[in-house]
Formats: C-alpha cells, structure tokens, sequence
C-alpha cells in the first residue's frame, strides 16, 4: 500500500494509460489475457482511448500497422504474454521493415512468481529484440512513466519504428507517488549542408541521363510536390522502388514510368540507360530470391537523399550520401538546380519530359488496357479483375494490396494520386494485408477502403473480418481465389522445372470464403463472371454501414 502521507499517488495501469494518451495515443489494438486484465480495468475509466479488438495477436498488430502508416500516428498494441508476443512477432517484424511507429506491449507475470515459470511464463525481451528498435521491462512502478516516454520517443525518431515493453502485473496493479514526465520529440526534418547540397546539384547536372529512384520517404515526409518538381526540372523518369509497399509518386506525372519489380535480368535491363540513379527516400533495389545477375549495373552511379544511414552503401556504393528529410532537402535542391542549370537545364528537360511521355504510365496503361479483352470463359482473368476494379473505384480510394500474383498487374491500373492512395506489404510475411485494411478504415474514415487479398494470405489472418464488423466499417474485401499459392506454384516450375507441386492446392477440399466471411457477420459474394463481379462491386460501393467480401474466382 502507498504511504499514507502521499497524497499524488497512482496505479501503474492508469499511469500507462495518461501517459499513452499524453503521447498522443488515441487508439490502442489488442487482444487480451489474464495479465492484461488491469490495463482493461483502466480503460474502462478511458473511454476516449478507442480499443479496437483482434482475435488474434497477428491480426491486432497488423490492424494497428495499417492505422499508424495512413494516419501517421503513434499507436499502442496490447498482446498476451509469451504465447501472444510468439503469435505477434511476424507482424512485428512487418511492422519493422515499414518503420511503422507502434509501442508494442505484453503483460507478464507479477515479478517473483515469473521465477516459480508458471503456465504462459518466458522472458519476453529477448523474445521481442530481434523485430524491435529497443525492447525493456519494467521493473519499478516509479519508472514506468520514464519507459513509456522513451518508448515513444525511439518510435517516432526516424528510422521510426516498433518498439516493445514488457508489463508485470504488479508494476500495473501497484500504487505510487510517480513522476509523469513530459513527452519529447525529436526533429528530424533537416536538410544538407549548402556544400552538400551544390555538389549534389552539380553532380546531377553533370549526368547525363539521370533517373529517380522514388521511395517511402517521400510519402512519410509529405514531399510529392517536391519530388514532381525535382522531376520536371532535370527532365529525369522517375521509377518507384522494387518493393512498391507504398505510394511514393503520382503515378499519372508525365515523369513516372512505374514500379521497378525484384527480377535482377529485368532491373539491370532498365537502368542500363541511365548513368546516374538518384535514390529519393529509397530503398536501393531490395531483391527476394538470389541471382547470379546484380541489378545494378556498373555503369549507373548512385546518389541518396533519406534518413536511413543504414541503406546507404548497404549493397550498392553511393557516390554521394546525404542523411536530411528528403522534403527539406528537395526545396533547396530545385531551386539550387534551376539556378544553376539555367537556360540550358530548362530546353533540355523539355526535351526530356516529351520523350518520356510517350513510354510512361499513362501510355503504359493505356496500351494494356488497348489489349485487354473482357473474359467470356469461367473463371475470370486475373489482370481483367483488376483492370476492371481500378475502373469502378471513386478517386480518393484506397488500395491495401495483398494480392500477391492476382494482384501483380494491379499497379498498373490504379493511379497513386496521393500518399495515402495504396498500401502494400513491405516485408513479403502474408497475412498482413486483412488485417491492415481494418486499421487503415479506422484512420481514413471518409475514405473508401478496398482491400486486394490472395486466398492464400486471407486465411492467415481471416479473423481480421470480425473486427471489421465489429467496427461497422465500409472496407470493401476482394478475395482473389485461385485456389492455391499460385507464387510457390510459378517458382517451383521455374526454378526446378516441376510443375507437379505438393502441399500448395486448395482443392480438397474447396475453400469458400464467402461461407467464412457471412460467419463473421460480412455480406459477402462470391463471382467468376463479368456480370457477376460488376454487380457485385457496385452493390459493395453502395454499402456504407459495414464491410462487404467479394470472392473473385480466378485463373491460375
């Protein structure tokens, strides 16, 4: 019991919560055990602090990640001891690789009865360390305000990111005198040196065929006006990054080319024309299966703007390197061109963006959409599905993409006109997308949200429908059935000449996700006709008051 002769005293749980809500923390995930029952207890005395329940550790961190990345928010994940964080960790590892700001928390055993290792018990630091920017457990009630201001403070210093802390019942169940601290953020919206930032105007200058390599960071810092003027002002193509998670710039600019893929022949083909690639808030050509063929080409020098030191000369020499917010650095960086380049700079960018129109996007999509016939046989054509979704969606949609090969030509159709405009999964762990698009729902209300899963990765984290339906929310799930994994399927023929696969069908029995999806209390459909997914989609559309599912049976 606190001293009598204290009078500023306060629970460990309702410390937690002041202080999450002090950080700015309006919303809190989780999915709750017998150790998390103070932290539950306090939010009943916190209406304000929005609980969003998963049934399932995965789907709660997942849920989460999706909210933080559309809302730009730091936010709180509640999970279950051992067996909880384990369930959590691929989740928490997604969440890493997006730099997603998230103070990932689990409730452990009272100190000293974790010494008798009771049923659930196992140190959870250790656990969480590898897939977080800093892990701890507190141990004393009068710091546990200190560990939560510190905690978001790692998370939203960039390289933003996940950070964990380990909650034992008693520091939440006790009562003390505690110091509450303050929040602090750290400002890391700076820009180059004038020295740095000439030679990197010059350089650039100098190339002769320059292109941008345009990444996250340029979403994250809100920069895509900087970036269309750095475009316009070189006359330089713009490709996003191989991993293309994000919307990192409006794909109809007459500069954008489009996504690069993770295909070493075919990136080191497209950059073979370029002398210098300039990395906007990039990654630098991050690849997933080995080749003997290096993407970049030895001839094409690099040059990085970003906030991630850590990808700078990871794989590939840069030239030049700067550590600076990359919208900072652009609006020094355009007009210092400019100034520079002069006349000369201006005719030849001109010439420049005529030669790119003729091969970017928009003219891309509008060939392929040219060639595209709409399917007259059962079931529909993968890319038909998509072109046709990308047609019917209203302008400030959202896209979670998890389509995995269903979705590959997605991109290709639907425009990125905003930062906030697609989603994708960063680190390739499936099951993510479900379970992101309820939490992007949740931070983009006024917006449509169509989430593009495979069956495959649904099933991973299908559970993510209930709590859409739990929060009345109008996203809209394409569940794109080829019944299998359709990506080992491809691999295995192509690497090993086997087109025998085992263990990758879904065929015996049949899977029907719409039968799961009504269980969850989703209206859902399933399709494999024009009609069918026409009518189904603009009965979707006009649904506002919960999710709907349309299953899209596809060819493989």
């Amino acid at each position: 019991m606190p001293d009598s002769r204290v009078t500023n005293t306060i629970t460990g749980r309702d410390a937690f919560m002041r202080v999450l809500q002090d950080e700015g923390v309006s919303k809190m995930f989780g999915n709750p055990g017998t150790t998390e029952l103070p932290i539950m207890h306090a939010l009943s005395s916190a209406p304000e602090m929005g609980y969003v329940l998963g049934l399932q550790e995965a789907v709660v961190i997942a849920m989460a990640d999706g909210y933080a990345r559309a809302s730009g928010k730091l936010v709180s994940c509640n999970v279950h001891v051992a067996p909880g964080l384990g369930n959590a960790i691929g989740s928490i590892y997604t969440a890493l690789m997006s730099g997603t700001p998230m103070i990932v928390t689990a409730g452990q055993q009272e100190q000293g009865h974790g010494l008798t290792e009771p049923l659930l018990y196992a140190p959870l630091v250790p656990i969480a360390q590898p897939v977080v920017k800093w892990a701890t457990e507190v141990n004393r009630i009068e710091d546990l305000p200190r560990i939560i201001r510190r905690a978001a403070k790692v998370a939203t210093t960039a390289p933003t990111g996940p950070v964990f802390i380990s909650l034992p019942g008693d520091i939440l169940n006790n009562e003390a005198a505690v110091d509450m601290g303050a929040p602090t953020r750290v400002d890391t919206a700076v820009r180059p040196s004038d020295g740095a930032l000439e030679h990197l105007a010059r350089r650039l200058l100098s190339a002769k065929k320059p292109v941008i390599l345009a990444g996250h960071e340029i979403a994250t810092s809100d920069a895509f006006a900087e970036a269309e003027a750095l475009a316009e002002a070189l006359g330089a193509p713009v490709l996003q990054q191989t991993v293309a998670w994000g919307a990192h710039f409006r794909s109809k600019h007459p500069a954008y080319l489009g996504a690069l893929n993770r295909d070493q022949k075919y990136v080191r083909g497209v950059l073979g024309e370029f002398d210098l690639m300039l990395c906007v808030g990039s990654d630098v050509l991050k690849m997933s299966v080995w080749s003997a063929i290096e993407p970049l080409p030895e001839t094409t020098a690099v040059a990085m703007i970003g906030l991630r030191d850590w990808e700078m000369g990871k794989n590939f020499p840069a030239e030049i390197a700067l550590r600076a917010d990359v919208k900072e650095t652009l609006k020094a960086l355009v007009p210092l061109l400019r100034k520079l380049g002069g006349s000369a700079l201006e005719a030849r960018a001109k010439t420049a963006m005529a030669e790119i129109a003729k091969r970017n996007w928009s003219a891309q999509r509008a060939n392929r959409k040219a060639r595209l016939a709409a399917p007259t046989e059962k079931p529909l054509a993968a890319e038909w599905a998509m072109m046709r979704l990308c047609e019917k969606l209203p302008d400030d949609a959202v896209i979670v993409d998890e389509g995995i090969t269903a979705a590959a030509t997605l991109p290709m159709y639907f425009p990125f006109r905003d930062r906030n405009s697609f989603f994708g999964n960063v680190s390739g762990g499936i099951g993510w997308g479900i379970a992101a698009a309820v939490g992007v729902q949740i931070a983009l209300p006024r917006r449509r949200v169509i989430a593009v899963i495979g069956d495959g990765s649904a099933m991973y984290s299908i559970t993510a429908l209930w709590s859409a339906a739990n929060q009345k929310l109008p996203v809209i799930f394409v569940i794109a059935n080829n019944e299998g994994y359709q990506i080992l399927k491809n691999r295995l023929k192509l690497f090993h000449g086997n087109d025998k696969p085992i263990g990758m069908d879904f065929k015996d029995p049949k899977m029907n996700v719409t039968q799961i999806a009504r269980g969850f209390g989703v209206s859902a459909e399933r399709v494999d006709t024009v009609a069918g997914f026409d009518a189904a989609l603009d009965t979707a559309l006009a649904r506002k008051d919960g999710p709907s599912l349309i299953e899209v049976m596809i060819r493989s």
